[in-house]
Protein backbone atom coordinates (compact mmCIF):
# COMPACT_ATOMS: atom_id res chain seq x y z
CA UNK A 1 0.00 0.00 0.00
CA UNK A 2 1.24 3.67 -0.78
CA UNK A 3 2.29 5.78 2.20
CA UNK A 4 -0.77 8.22 3.49
CA UNK A 5 1.02 11.72 2.13
CA UNK A 6 1.40 14.85 5.36
CA UNK A 7 -0.74 16.82 3.31
CA UNK A 8 -3.75 14.73 3.90
CA UNK A 9 -3.40 14.94 8.15
CA UNK A 10 -1.89 17.43 10.61
CA UNK A 11 -2.20 21.22 10.14
CA UNK A 12 -3.05 22.56 7.24
CA UNK A 13 -0.86 25.75 6.81
CA UNK A 14 1.86 23.88 8.47
CA UNK A 15 1.62 21.27 5.71
CA UNK A 16 1.45 23.79 2.87
CA UNK A 17 4.39 25.80 3.72
CA UNK A 18 6.47 22.61 4.63
CA UNK A 19 6.22 21.18 1.28
CA UNK A 20 6.50 24.61 -0.29
CA UNK A 21 9.36 25.62 1.01
CA UNK A 22 12.01 23.24 -1.06
CA UNK A 23 9.62 24.63 -4.44
CA UNK A 24 10.20 28.11 -3.18
CA UNK A 25 13.57 27.51 -2.49
CA UNK A 26 14.74 25.76 -6.16
CA UNK A 27 13.33 28.17 -8.12
CA UNK A 28 15.66 31.25 -6.40
CA UNK A 29 18.55 28.79 -6.72
CA UNK A 30 17.48 28.83 -10.67
CA UNK A 31 17.32 32.55 -10.50
CA UNK A 32 20.45 32.92 -8.93
CA UNK A 33 21.81 30.58 -11.31
CA UNK A 34 20.60 32.54 -14.42
CA UNK A 35 22.00 35.70 -13.19
CA UNK A 36 25.44 33.87 -12.44
CA UNK A 37 25.22 32.51 -16.04
CA UNK A 38 24.52 36.02 -17.55
CA UNK A 39 27.59 37.44 -15.47
CA UNK A 40 29.91 34.73 -16.62
CA UNK A 41 28.98 35.37 -20.32
CA UNK A 42 28.50 38.87 -20.05
CA UNK A 43 31.72 40.02 -18.76
CA UNK A 44 34.24 37.08 -20.22
CA UNK A 45 32.56 36.68 -24.05
CA UNK A 46 30.94 40.47 -24.95
CA UNK A 47 27.91 42.10 -25.52
CA UNK A 48 27.55 39.71 -28.79
CA UNK A 49 26.93 36.14 -26.64
CA UNK A 50 25.27 38.43 -24.12
CA UNK A 51 22.57 39.29 -26.68
CA UNK A 52 22.96 35.51 -28.34
CA UNK A 53 22.48 33.91 -24.79
CA UNK A 54 19.91 36.41 -23.86
CA UNK A 55 17.67 35.64 -26.62
CA UNK A 56 18.30 31.61 -26.42
CA UNK A 57 17.04 32.16 -23.29
CA UNK A 58 13.64 33.70 -23.76
CA UNK A 59 13.06 30.82 -26.49
CA UNK A 60 14.16 28.16 -24.33
CA UNK A 61 11.98 29.03 -21.43
CA UNK A 62 8.92 29.13 -23.96
CA UNK A 63 9.95 25.44 -25.00
CA UNK A 64 10.20 24.22 -21.38
CA UNK A 65 6.94 25.88 -20.80
CA UNK A 66 5.67 23.27 -23.12
CA UNK A 67 7.21 20.13 -21.18
CA UNK A 68 6.77 21.72 -17.69
CA UNK A 69 3.08 22.23 -18.55
CA UNK A 70 2.54 18.30 -19.81
CA UNK A 71 4.50 17.27 -16.34
CA UNK A 72 2.32 19.79 -14.39
CA UNK A 73 -0.62 18.62 -16.20
CA UNK A 74 0.17 14.65 -14.70
CA UNK A 75 1.20 15.52 -12.16
CA UNK A 76 -2.33 16.91 -11.42
CA UNK A 77 -3.57 13.51 -12.00
CA UNK A 78 -1.29 11.17 -9.69
CA UNK A 79 -2.09 13.43 -7.08
CA UNK A 80 -5.85 12.58 -7.52
CA UNK A 81 -5.08 9.09 -7.41
CA UNK A 82 -3.14 9.28 -4.71
CA UNK A 83 -5.34 10.55 -2.71
CA UNK A 84 -7.66 8.14 -3.53
CA UNK A 85 -4.36 5.37 -2.61
CA UNK A 86 -5.38 3.88 -6.12
CA UNK A 87 -2.54 1.87 -6.79
CA UNK A 88 -2.63 0.16 -9.79
CA UNK A 89 -4.18 3.70 -11.68
CA UNK A 90 -1.63 5.62 -10.60
CA UNK A 91 1.47 2.93 -11.85
CA UNK A 92 -1.00 2.89 -15.48
CA UNK A 93 -0.75 6.89 -15.62
CA UNK A 94 2.85 6.94 -15.06
CA UNK A 95 3.73 4.74 -17.49
CA UNK A 96 1.11 6.27 -19.72
CA UNK A 97 2.01 9.79 -19.37
CA UNK A 98 5.68 9.08 -19.46
CA UNK A 99 5.40 7.34 -22.76
CA UNK A 100 2.97 10.40 -24.05
CA UNK A 101 5.38 13.00 -22.63
CA UNK A 102 8.68 11.68 -23.85
CA UNK A 103 7.53 11.25 -27.63
CA UNK A 104 6.03 14.82 -27.23
CA UNK A 105 9.78 15.92 -26.37
CA UNK A 106 10.88 13.68 -29.09
CA UNK A 107 9.16 15.71 -31.62
CA UNK A 108 9.73 19.04 -30.23
CA UNK A 109 13.32 18.44 -29.98
CA UNK A 110 13.54 17.49 -33.81
CA UNK A 111 12.10 20.60 -34.78
CA UNK A 112 14.00 22.99 -33.25
CA UNK A 113 16.83 21.28 -34.58
CA UNK A 114 15.55 20.86 -38.23
CA UNK A 115 13.51 24.20 -37.77
CA UNK A 116 16.78 26.16 -36.57
CA UNK A 117 17.32 28.69 -39.24
CA UNK A 118 14.01 29.59 -39.57
CA UNK A 119 13.62 30.23 -35.37
CA UNK A 120 16.39 32.33 -35.83
CA UNK A 121 14.88 34.56 -38.58
CA UNK A 122 11.75 34.48 -36.41
CA UNK A 123 13.47 35.79 -33.51
CA UNK A 124 14.67 39.08 -35.89
CA UNK A 125 18.09 37.97 -34.39
CA UNK A 126 21.22 40.82 -35.76
CA UNK A 127 23.27 39.64 -38.61
CA UNK A 128 26.40 40.31 -35.83
CA UNK A 129 24.60 37.84 -32.96
CA UNK A 130 23.03 35.15 -35.64
CA UNK A 131 26.24 32.62 -35.82
CA UNK A 132 26.92 32.91 -32.51
CA UNK A 133 23.39 32.30 -31.83
CA UNK A 134 23.38 29.37 -33.84
CA UNK A 135 26.45 27.55 -31.66
CA UNK A 136 24.58 28.28 -28.65
CA UNK A 137 21.35 26.56 -29.83
CA UNK A 138 23.23 23.37 -31.21
CA UNK A 139 24.35 22.47 -28.18
CA UNK A 140 21.39 23.92 -25.76
CA UNK A 141 18.97 22.38 -27.62
CA UNK A 142 20.64 18.85 -26.92
CA UNK A 143 19.66 19.32 -23.40
CA UNK A 144 15.78 19.31 -23.89
CA UNK A 145 15.57 15.25 -23.32
CA UNK A 146 17.18 16.52 -20.10
CA UNK A 147 14.56 18.97 -18.86
CA UNK A 148 11.83 16.32 -19.58
CA UNK A 149 13.81 13.83 -16.97
CA UNK A 150 14.12 16.31 -14.35
CA UNK A 151 10.70 17.98 -14.60
CA UNK A 152 8.63 14.58 -15.01
CA UNK A 153 10.21 13.30 -12.53
CA UNK A 154 9.61 16.10 -10.07
CA UNK A 155 6.32 16.17 -10.59
CA UNK A 156 5.90 12.93 -9.81
CA UNK A 157 7.68 13.28 -6.33
CA UNK A 158 5.60 16.62 -5.44
CA UNK A 159 2.25 14.36 -6.48
CA UNK A 160 2.92 12.28 -3.75
CA UNK A 161 4.13 15.28 -1.23
CA UNK A 162 7.84 15.04 -1.81
CA UNK A 163 9.10 18.52 -2.80
CA UNK A 164 12.65 18.09 -0.77
CA UNK A 165 14.61 15.29 -2.95
CA UNK A 166 13.73 17.37 -6.57
CA UNK A 167 15.51 20.47 -4.85
CA UNK A 168 18.49 18.24 -3.78
CA UNK A 169 19.32 17.21 -7.15
CA UNK A 170 18.60 20.92 -8.61
CA UNK A 171 21.20 22.39 -6.15
CA UNK A 172 23.57 20.21 -7.35
CA UNK A 173 22.81 20.49 -11.04
CA UNK A 174 22.59 24.97 -10.04
CA UNK A 175 26.51 24.41 -8.45
CA UNK A 176 27.78 22.43 -11.27
CA UNK A 177 26.23 24.56 -13.66
CA UNK A 178 28.10 27.18 -11.87
CA UNK A 179 31.68 26.01 -11.95
CA UNK A 180 31.42 24.02 -15.65
CA UNK A 181 30.43 27.29 -16.89
CA UNK A 182 33.94 28.56 -15.56
CA UNK A 183 36.17 25.77 -16.58
CA UNK A 184 34.92 25.48 -20.40
CA UNK A 185 34.53 29.44 -20.99
CA UNK A 186 37.49 30.97 -19.44
CA UNK A 187 39.97 27.66 -18.95
CA UNK A 188 38.90 25.56 -22.62
CA UNK A 189 37.77 29.10 -24.59
CA UNK A 190 35.00 27.16 -25.85
CA UNK A 191 32.97 30.45 -26.07
CA UNK A 192 28.95 31.02 -26.07
CA UNK A 193 29.05 26.85 -26.88
CA UNK A 194 31.01 26.27 -23.98
CA UNK A 195 28.16 27.80 -21.50
CA UNK A 196 25.91 25.67 -23.72
CA UNK A 197 27.92 22.54 -23.00
CA UNK A 198 27.75 23.53 -19.33
CA UNK A 199 24.09 23.83 -19.34
CA UNK A 200 23.21 20.84 -20.49
CA UNK A 201 25.86 17.97 -18.90
CA UNK A 202 24.56 19.59 -15.38
CA UNK A 203 20.76 19.22 -16.72
CA UNK A 204 21.33 15.69 -18.02
CA UNK A 205 22.64 14.90 -14.10
CA UNK A 206 20.23 16.14 -12.49
CA UNK A 207 17.65 14.89 -14.96
CA UNK A 208 19.09 10.98 -14.88
CA UNK A 209 19.89 10.83 -11.37
CA UNK A 210 16.24 12.11 -10.10
CA UNK A 211 14.94 9.55 -12.84
CA UNK A 212 17.38 6.68 -11.06
CA UNK A 213 16.51 8.16 -7.44
CA UNK A 214 13.09 7.79 -7.95
CA UNK A 215 12.80 4.32 -9.55
CA UNK A 216 15.06 3.21 -7.16
CA UNK A 217 13.77 4.84 -3.84
CA UNK A 218 9.82 4.96 -4.48
CA UNK A 219 9.43 1.21 -5.72
CA UNK A 220 5.79 2.35 -4.77
CA UNK A 221 5.67 4.27 -8.20
CA UNK A 222 6.94 2.03 -10.36
CA UNK A 223 5.28 0.43 -12.90
CA UNK A 224 5.72 -3.05 -13.20
CA UNK A 225 4.72 -5.50 -16.09
CA UNK A 226 0.92 -5.44 -15.41
CA UNK A 227 0.42 -1.89 -15.83
CA UNK A 228 2.23 -1.76 -19.39
CA UNK A 229 -0.86 -1.42 -21.02
CA UNK A 230 -3.11 1.14 -22.47
CA UNK A 231 -6.29 2.36 -20.83
CA UNK A 232 -7.90 5.17 -22.86
CA UNK A 233 -9.73 6.20 -20.12
CA UNK A 234 -6.46 6.99 -18.24
CA UNK A 235 -4.76 7.93 -20.94
CA UNK A 236 -8.02 10.19 -21.71
CA UNK A 237 -7.86 11.63 -18.39
CA UNK A 238 -3.62 12.36 -18.64
CA UNK A 239 -4.25 13.82 -22.08
CA UNK A 240 -6.72 16.10 -20.89
CA UNK A 241 -4.96 17.23 -17.75
CA UNK A 242 -1.55 18.01 -19.46
CA UNK A 243 -2.68 19.31 -23.03
CA UNK A 244 -4.33 22.01 -21.07
CA UNK A 245 -1.65 22.91 -18.85
CA UNK A 246 0.57 23.25 -21.42
CA UNK A 247 -1.57 25.47 -23.16
CA UNK A 248 -2.04 27.58 -20.26
CA UNK A 249 1.99 27.85 -19.83
CA UNK A 250 2.35 28.68 -23.49
CA UNK A 251 -0.88 30.81 -23.63
CA UNK A 252 1.04 33.21 -20.28
CA UNK A 253 4.43 33.06 -22.24
CA UNK A 254 3.17 33.97 -25.38
CA UNK A 255 1.21 37.22 -24.26
CA UNK A 256 4.29 38.05 -22.27
CA UNK A 257 6.06 37.79 -26.00
CA UNK A 258 3.39 40.23 -27.15
CA UNK A 259 3.88 42.63 -24.39
CA UNK A 260 7.70 42.72 -24.57
CA UNK A 261 7.37 43.79 -28.16
CA UNK A 262 4.96 47.16 -27.56
CA UNK A 263 7.37 47.52 -24.93
CA UNK A 264 10.20 47.65 -27.36
CA UNK A 265 8.36 50.36 -29.43
CA UNK A 266 8.96 53.35 -26.83
CA UNK A 267 12.49 53.06 -27.45
CA UNK A 268 15.62 51.77 -25.17
CA UNK A 269 15.08 54.12 -22.31
CA UNK A 270 11.95 51.94 -21.47
CA UNK A 271 13.20 48.78 -22.58
CA UNK A 272 16.01 48.81 -20.17
CA UNK A 273 13.48 49.77 -17.55
CA UNK A 274 10.79 47.26 -18.23
CA UNK A 275 14.16 44.53 -18.28
CA UNK A 276 15.36 45.44 -14.96
CA UNK A 277 11.97 46.25 -13.35
CA UNK A 278 10.58 42.44 -14.55
CA UNK A 279 13.72 40.84 -13.36
CA UNK A 280 12.56 42.36 -9.58
CA UNK A 281 8.73 41.18 -10.34
CA UNK A 282 9.62 37.55 -10.82
CA UNK A 283 11.95 37.44 -7.54
CA UNK A 284 8.92 39.07 -5.77
CA UNK A 285 5.80 36.88 -6.89
CA UNK A 286 7.80 33.79 -7.06
CA UNK A 287 7.11 32.55 -4.13
CA UNK A 288 3.71 32.95 -4.29
CA UNK A 289 3.94 30.95 -7.92
CA UNK A 290 5.55 28.24 -6.17
CA UNK A 291 2.92 28.21 -3.18
CA UNK A 292 0.21 28.37 -5.73
CA UNK A 293 1.63 24.58 -7.19
CA UNK A 294 2.10 24.00 -3.62
CA UNK A 295 -1.34 24.63 -2.87
CA UNK A 296 -2.13 22.48 -6.24
CA UNK A 297 -0.88 19.09 -5.07
CA UNK A 298 -2.69 19.70 -1.67
CA UNK A 299 -5.90 20.05 -3.09
CA UNK A 300 -5.72 16.87 -5.89
CA UNK A 301 -4.74 14.57 -3.01
CA UNK A 302 -7.79 15.61 -0.42
CA UNK A 303 -9.50 16.28 -3.83
CA UNK A 304 -8.78 12.29 -4.55
CA UNK A 305 -9.45 11.48 -0.88
CA UNK A 306 -12.85 12.98 -0.51
CA UNK A 307 -11.77 15.27 2.07
CA UNK A 308 -13.97 18.26 1.25
CA UNK A 309 -13.53 19.76 5.11
CA UNK A 310 -9.67 19.61 4.71
CA UNK A 311 -10.07 21.52 1.07
CA UNK A 312 -12.39 23.79 2.34
CA UNK A 313 -10.12 25.05 5.20
CA UNK A 314 -7.27 24.60 3.02
CA UNK A 315 -8.36 27.50 0.07
CA UNK A 316 -8.98 29.57 3.20
CA UNK A 317 -5.50 29.05 4.54
CA UNK A 318 -3.83 29.49 1.76
CA UNK A 319 -5.89 32.49 0.27
CA UNK A 320 -4.79 33.97 3.62
CA UNK A 321 -1.01 33.00 3.87
CA UNK A 322 -0.69 34.08 0.06
CA UNK A 323 -2.97 37.54 0.52
CA UNK A 324 -0.37 38.61 3.58
CA UNK A 325 2.79 37.19 2.09
CA UNK A 326 2.08 39.93 -1.41
CA UNK A 327 0.81 42.49 1.22
CA UNK A 328 4.48 42.14 2.66
CA UNK A 329 6.28 41.90 -0.48
CA UNK A 330 4.34 45.26 -2.01
CA UNK A 331 5.04 47.26 0.77
CA UNK A 332 9.16 46.58 0.52
CA UNK A 333 9.01 46.95 -3.38
CA UNK A 334 7.18 50.31 -3.44
CA UNK A 335 9.72 51.61 -0.67
CA UNK A 336 12.69 50.14 -1.90
CA UNK A 337 12.07 50.90 -5.90
CA UNK A 338 14.28 52.98 -6.55
CA UNK A 339 17.47 50.51 -4.53
CA UNK A 340 16.09 47.62 -6.44
CA UNK A 341 16.33 49.06 -9.50
CA UNK A 342 20.12 50.62 -9.16
CA UNK A 343 20.85 46.72 -8.31
CA UNK A 344 20.49 46.43 -12.50
CA UNK A 345 20.62 49.71 -13.11
CA UNK A 346 23.78 52.32 -12.84
CA UNK A 347 22.61 55.43 -10.53
CA UNK A 348 23.32 58.27 -13.25
CA UNK A 349 21.29 56.24 -15.48
CA UNK A 350 18.07 58.28 -14.25
CA UNK A 351 15.64 58.20 -16.39
CA UNK A 352 15.61 54.33 -17.10
CA UNK A 353 15.65 54.59 -13.07
CA UNK A 354 13.03 57.05 -12.65
CA UNK A 355 10.63 54.46 -15.42
CA UNK A 356 11.66 51.34 -13.78
CA UNK A 357 9.96 52.59 -10.31
CA UNK A 358 7.34 53.89 -11.69
CA UNK A 359 6.67 50.25 -13.33
CA UNK A 360 7.43 48.75 -10.04
CA UNK A 361 4.73 51.30 -7.80
CA UNK A 362 1.94 50.37 -9.85
CA UNK A 363 2.61 46.63 -10.31
CA UNK A 364 4.36 46.23 -6.58
CA UNK A 365 1.28 47.39 -4.99
CA UNK A 366 -1.15 44.79 -6.61
CA UNK A 367 0.71 42.10 -5.73
CA UNK A 368 -2.33 40.23 -4.14
CA UNK A 369 -3.76 40.04 -7.54
CA UNK A 370 -1.32 37.71 -9.07
CA UNK A 371 -0.74 35.96 -5.62
CA UNK A 372 -4.75 34.77 -5.88
CA UNK A 373 -4.20 33.99 -9.36
CA UNK A 374 -2.02 31.68 -8.75
CA UNK A 375 -4.10 29.94 -6.22
CA UNK A 376 -6.71 29.97 -8.67
CA UNK A 377 -5.15 27.95 -11.23
CA UNK A 378 -3.48 25.88 -9.30
CA UNK A 379 -7.23 25.01 -7.67
CA UNK A 380 -8.95 24.48 -10.80
CA UNK A 381 -6.54 21.83 -11.94
CA UNK A 382 -6.72 19.98 -8.76
CA UNK A 383 -10.09 19.33 -9.01
CA UNK A 384 -10.08 18.16 -12.61
CA UNK A 385 -11.10 21.59 -14.16
CA UNK A 386 -7.65 22.32 -16.30
CA UNK A 387 -10.02 23.90 -18.85
CA UNK A 388 -10.81 26.64 -16.47
CA UNK A 389 -7.23 27.34 -15.87
CA UNK A 390 -6.50 28.26 -19.39
CA UNK A 391 -9.54 30.62 -19.18
CA UNK A 392 -8.65 32.66 -16.43
CA UNK A 393 -4.74 33.00 -18.32
CA UNK A 394 -6.82 33.66 -21.62
CA UNK A 395 -8.87 36.53 -19.50
CA UNK A 396 -5.74 37.72 -17.22
CA UNK A 397 -3.46 38.24 -20.40
CA UNK A 398 -6.14 39.01 -23.15
CA UNK A 399 -7.52 42.15 -21.05
CA UNK A 400 -3.16 42.89 -20.48
CA UNK A 401 -2.59 42.73 -24.27
CA UNK A 402 -5.73 44.54 -25.41
CA UNK A 403 -5.40 47.81 -22.87
CA UNK A 404 -1.67 47.35 -23.19
CA UNK A 405 -2.30 48.25 -26.97
CA UNK A 406 -5.36 50.41 -26.38
CA UNK A 407 -4.22 52.42 -23.71
CA UNK A 408 -0.64 53.45 -24.66
CA UNK A 409 -1.98 54.67 -27.72
CA UNK A 410 -3.31 57.62 -25.52
CA UNK A 411 -1.36 60.53 -25.66
CA UNK A 412 -2.09 61.32 -21.71
CA UNK A 413 -1.63 58.06 -20.72
CA UNK A 414 1.52 56.54 -22.72
CA UNK A 415 3.32 53.88 -21.14
CA UNK A 416 1.63 53.85 -17.90
CA UNK A 417 -1.38 52.25 -19.70
CA UNK A 418 1.44 49.12 -20.25
CA UNK A 419 1.73 49.28 -16.70
CA UNK A 420 -1.83 49.26 -15.47
CA UNK A 421 -3.14 46.91 -17.96
CA UNK A 422 -1.43 43.79 -15.86
CA UNK A 423 -3.23 44.56 -12.46
CA UNK A 424 -6.36 44.99 -14.24
CA UNK A 425 -5.66 42.13 -15.75
CA UNK A 426 -4.99 39.61 -12.69
CA UNK A 427 -8.53 41.69 -11.10
CA UNK A 428 -10.79 40.35 -14.09
CA UNK A 429 -8.98 37.03 -13.65
CA UNK A 430 -9.32 36.43 -9.79
CA UNK A 431 -13.18 37.62 -9.62
CA UNK A 432 -13.89 35.27 -12.46
CA UNK A 433 -12.07 32.93 -11.19
CA UNK A 434 -13.93 33.10 -7.50
CA UNK A 435 -17.28 33.83 -9.23
CA UNK A 436 -17.28 30.72 -10.87
CA UNK A 437 -16.21 28.34 -7.82
CA UNK A 438 -18.85 29.78 -5.60
CA UNK A 439 -20.88 29.14 -8.64
CA UNK A 440 -19.43 25.67 -8.57
CA UNK A 441 -20.34 25.32 -5.18
CA UNK A 442 -23.83 25.99 -5.23
CA UNK A 443 -24.63 22.98 -7.17
CA UNK A 444 -26.35 19.72 -5.57
CA UNK A 445 -23.64 18.49 -3.65
CA UNK A 446 -23.19 14.85 -6.47
CA UNK A 447 -22.04 17.75 -8.58
CA UNK A 448 -19.85 19.39 -6.20
CA UNK A 449 -16.14 20.03 -7.74
CA UNK A 450 -14.67 19.27 -4.13
CA UNK A 451 -16.88 16.11 -3.49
Amino acid sequence: PMQESKLLTGNITKSLLVFALPMIAGNLLQQFYNIADTIIVGRFLGADALAAVGSSYTLMTFLTSIILGLCMGSGASFSISYGKQDEVRMKGAIFQSFLFIGAVTVVLNLAVFLGINSIIWFLRVPASVTDLMRDYLLVIFAGIPATFFYNYFACLLRSVGNSRIPLIFLAVSAVMNIVLDLLFVLSFHWGVAGAAFATILSQYVSGIGLALYTLFHFPSLRPRKENFKWDKEIFREITGFSFLTCIQQSVMNFGILMVQGLVNSFGPVIMAAFAAAVKIDSFAYMPVQDFGNAFSTFIAQNFGAKKEDRIRQGIRSAFLVSFFFCLAVSLLVCIFARPLMQIFVSADETQIIEAGVHYLRIEGSCYFGIGILFLLYGLYRAIARPGMSVVLTVISLGTRVLLAYTLSMVPWIGVTGIWLSVPIGWALADLTGIFVYRRLNRRPRATKPVS
